[in-house]
């Protein structure tokens, strides 16, 4: 998948200037991809020399003209055809899970700190998510896509909770046998 699909994809439920657009990322899209603001107009800029998507200048009183965006015809069939594409399987990189993995050399209190901070923001995360998914008008209708992606990351950050409590458990288990007394410690 590249940002050109999730920015089609978000301009489906509304027309949106690349301040909104960027809003929407943050509010909704964010929880399956992630995009600076910077990344998203440029984005827009390259769909509309492409035909995707077509901009229009909107007056505003008292400040600079804003360009809002829609979704074309041919922007609506490219989103058809990357929907209709084989999917790929998705890849976990993830800097933590490379701490983690590399215990024997690491010091347990700042993995276990690590641990702490990401379930921190992933119980936030998944609070906001909740609040959202609570929020949505017809879940089952026109909000039917960010409904069900909006439940993929209420489970990705459930389950980002659920392993870093049972890595930090894990780990300090470890850390306290290794320091135990042996019969050569004696």
């Amino acid at each position: 998948m590249a940002l050109r699909h999730a920015v089609l994809a978000t301009l489906l439920n509304a027309d949106a200037s690349g301040y909104e657009l960027a809003k929407r990322f943050d509010a909704s899209v964010a929880n399956f991809w992630h995009a600076v603001p910077q990344q998203i107009y440029g984005e827009l800029r390259h769909l509309e020399q492409q035909g995707l998507i077509r901009g229009r200048a909107v007056r505003q009183r008292g400040r600079p003209d804003k360009r809002v965006f829609t979704i074309t015809k041919a922007g609506r069939q490219a989103l058809r055809e990357f929907a209709a594409a084989p999917t790929k399987s998705g890849a976990l990189k993830e800097d933590l899970a490379v701490k983690v993995y590399a215990a024997a050399a690491a010091d347990p209190q700042a993995l276990v700190a690590a641990l702490n901070e990401r379930a921190a923001r992933s119980a936030v995360k998944l609070e906001r998510y909740q609040r959202q998914s609570d929020a949505l008008a017809d879940p089952d209708g026109t909000d039917l896509g960010p409904s069900l992606t909006l439940a993929r990351g209420i489970a990705y950050e459930r389950e980002n909770i659920n392993w870093c409590a049972l890595a930090t458990e894990r780990l300090q288990r470890h850390a306290s046998n290794d320091n135990q007394p042996t019969a050569r410690d004696s």
